[in-house]
Order: structure tokens, then sequence, then C-alpha cells
């Protein structure tokens, strides 16, 4: 087998991963790349290959950084399979048109108030094309092998990220190369814990958090403490909120705080019709969460569902104290920037962060406590109080990451360490070679490795 590596190096972003096994060339992953231009920029240009020569896609996840691409690769060219979990075709059908949506609604914004350096401003594929590739998508189960061709099989198993999440194996020729996508936490209120791997020749490894420990203590305490407090400025608490997963474990503790008596019952808006769609689809898939019926239908027990954009607009007039969860997590587009655009500039009001925020992003900077952020061609002043939830986060830590490898009868040939920022990515790699003396390597963009014993990089004449 040989291994290309397309996207998430030196980034947790633009996750793909080109696979060719015998004759047949495998897509893992096909993401979006998000934060830093430089790194955006990559979207609107070609990939080093012909997305006709690609048989099939095999999605992780359903996270824009990891199938956000799919659209345009699909009109590209790409006419094979995408094989994904049932939940994440779910979500796909969710997520990808949505995406598109956004993009022509940013898009069509930027020209009618003229801030883009473009004209006309463009989406980079539409609503339509989302649409259009979900036609691809090919729901497989958990814990059975997929025919690709050529000797080639494909195994999904739970990795507890978000519904659908999966580790991917793929077998030729008696050799086993494993991607661990996003690997979620180990102990989590609401996903079910990862799935435990034995084996493999090769490991692509997540590295999100691979310099720092989640904060032990009970996100609840901190998630009260925040409420209550801007509540007593009469204020708004601003949640950028990733609309799978995120969004509904935020909803479900606010409802366990208010059922309790420790927040007071103040409204709360899930400004997001999509993650009001992605959380019924928990119902239909109680298998890969800890949630009962009943838990289900609490999340969204406690929130007012903002549906169309006139009612988004007039949250922006309304007085605290309010919550208020809207897309995107890292404050990169959607509703959210409109939010922070009213909210921001008042000290009454609290921007709160629940997950990892990508170096270049909005939500990386008002994190890093930049006094004001650049949202539709104007600089905003960041007045609000800022907060970070980390605990919250779906990534595992350093420390649950090297549990889950414990997990592994044998150390792998070699582990590739993708997915995380530079310093985090090499974190990582120094504690595993350190800790189990296991061996790493954390590629570059576009860098390929035949899957031989050793690893040996392709040379690029």
């Amino acid at each position: 087998m040989k291994l290309q590596f397309l996207g998430a190096t030196n980034t947790v972003t633009g996750s793909k991963y080109l696979v060719t096994a015998g004759s047949r060339n495998i897509l893992v992953d096909c993401g979006l790349f998000q934060g830093l231009k430089m790194l955006r920029l990559r979207n609107w240009q070609a990939l080093p290959l012909d997305p006709k020569s690609v048989d099939a896609v095999i999605l992780t996840h359903a996270h824009i950084d990891h199938s956000g691409y799919l659209p345009l690769f699909a009109r590209q060219g790409f006419s094979g399979p995408v094989y994904c979990t049932r939940a994440t075709a779910d979500l796909c059908a969710i997520l990808l048109p949505d995406s598109g949506h956004l993009q022509e609604e940013e898009a069509e914004y930027a020209n009618r108030h003229r801030f883009s350096k473009h004209s006309p401003a463009l989406p980079l594929y539409t609503e339509q094309d989302a649409r259009r590739c979900l036609r691809r998508l090919s729901p497989q189960a958990f814990e059975h092998d997929i025919d690709l061709g050529d000797g080639l099989t494909l195994r999904f198993s739970p990795s507890g990220h978000i519904l659908g999440s999966a580790f991917v194996q793929l077998q030729h020729n008696h050799q086993s190369l494993v991607f661990s996508g996003d690997l979620g936490r180990l102990d989590s209120r609401v996903m079910a814990a990862p799935a435990t791997l034995r084996q493999a020749d090769y490991l692509v490894l997540e590295s999100t958090y691979g310099d720092r420990l989640h904060d032990p203590s009970d996100p609840l305490i901190k998630l009260a403490d925040i409420i209550n407090r801007t509540a007593q400025r009469r204020g708004v608490v601003v949640v950028p909120v990733f609309a799978v997963g995120r969004a509904q474990e935020v909803m479900y503790y606010i409802h366990l705080l208010k059922a309790a008596g420790s927040i007071p019952d103040i409204p709360v808006y899930l400004n997001s019709p999509m993650a009001a769609d992605a959380t019924r689809i928990f119902h239909n898939h109680p298998g890969e969460h800890r949630l009962t019926g009943e838990q289900c239908d609490a999340m969204c027990k406690d929130a007012h569902i903002v549906s169309s954009a006139k009612e988004s607009k007039k949250l922006n007039t309304r007085s605290g104290p309010m919550i208020i969860l809207a897309a995107s997590g890292m404050a990169t587009g959607g509703r959210v920037i409109h939010h922070l655009k009213a909210f921001a500039p008042d000290a009454r009001n609290t921007i709160m962060f629940t997950g990892f925020q990508a170096a270049g992003t909005r939500g990386a900077a008002i994190l890093s406590g930049t006094e004001s952020v650049k949202i539709h061609g104007e600089y905003v002043p960041i007045r609000a109080e800022v907060q970070a939830l980390s605990n919250l986060s779906a990534h595992a830590d350093y420390a649950e990451i090297l549990r889950w490898l414990d997990g592994f009868e044998a150390p792998p040939r070699q582990t590739f360490i993708t997915h995380g920022e530079p310093v985090a990515a090499d974190a990582l790699r120094h504690r595993i070679e350190e800790t189990k003396d296991w061996q790493c390597t954390v590629p570059d963009y576009l860098q390929s490795f035949e899957l031989n014993c050793p690893v040996a990089p392709v040379q690029v004449p």
C-alpha cells in the first residue's frame, strides 16, 4: 500500500488521505480546510490527483473538516461510492447542504455589501452541489467487512467522537492500515466510549489535544457559574457551537442545570435548524450514545428553535439575560458571527467557547485576548467576557489517547501523527515515543509513504 497526506498535516482541518492498494485508489476523508488564509486557499486549488481516478471515498465522520470538500470533489468528476456509517450518512444529509447554503449566503452578503476583494464573490460550491453528492453515500453498519475490490477490505468501528464517527480499518495483502479519525473521550457523559482496537500494521492518529489535558473538574459547575454571572449582569451568553455533537451536549447540560435549579429559567435559543435536526438523529442511533429517549427529548426541551433569518436578526435586538447557541463552533461563519457583531462589544455579555479553536479562526483570536475581530469587512471590539469550557471537547486529550493506545497488543510498524497544530502533533509524537517506544512520524503536506517494513518516504522527482 501507498499513503499520501493531502490534508490534516500541521493543522486540524482539511482531512484527506489517499490510499493506493493494488489497482484501487481510495480517499479516506474529504474535508475542507479552515482557519488560516493560506489553508483556506487550498480549498480553491486543484488537488494533486484526478478525482475521476479515485474509486471510492471513505468518511470517518460527518464534521465539515472531514466531509465538507465532498460536494466539490463530486462536481470535479468523482463518481464512485462514498462509504460511511449510517449515522454519518444521516448527518451528512444535513451538514453538506447547509454548508453549501451558507457559502451561497455569505457570497451574496459580501456582494451586496461590497466588502469582498473578489467581484463577484463566489461560493466554493452550492447547496445543489451538496445535494447531488449525497447520492454517492453508501451507508454501512459497524463491525462488518466491506469488499472494496482487488483484495482490499474496509471495516468501521465506533470512535466515540460524534454520532457515526468511526475508526477506519483497511486490509490488503495481510497488511492493515487504521485511521483514528477523531478519537472521542473515554468517559463522555453523552457518547459511548471508543471501541478498543487490538492490531494495526500502520496507524494514522489524530493529535488535536496532543499537548494538553482536559480540565478534570465537572463542566456543569463552570457552566452554571458562567451563566449565573452573566445573568446577574442581565447579559447574553453567546455560545459558538458545532451543530453536531457540541450543540446537543450543551443543551443537555443546560437542561440538567435548570432541572436542578442551579441556573435561572432564562430563555435559551438554538439558532441552528441544522442542530435541531441533528438532535433528532440521536433517537435513530441509540447504541452510539449514553442517553435514553427521554434524555434525547430533554436536549431541546428548554430551547427555542430559531428557524428563519428574520428570527435570527430579531435576536440581536433583544436584551438579556438569555443564552444563544449558534454555529459555527470556531466562529468562522454562519449565524453566530452576526451575534458576535451585536453582543461582543458589550461588557455585560459573555462569549463562551466549548471546543478546539484552530489557528487563524475568529474563535482562536477571541480566546487569545484580541481587542477586536474583523467581521464582514469591519472590526468589532471584544468587550464581552470570554470563557472556554474546554472539558466539553469531544476530542480525547493526550492521556486519553495513550490509554486508547494501550489496547494494541503490539506496536504498529509506524504511527503517523496528524490532525493537530504543529506543537500538539510533535508533543504527542514525543510522548508516544518516550512512553511506549513506538516509531512515530509527523508527515508533511503532500508527503507520501510506501507502507512496507520499514516505512519508506516516496521520493518526489
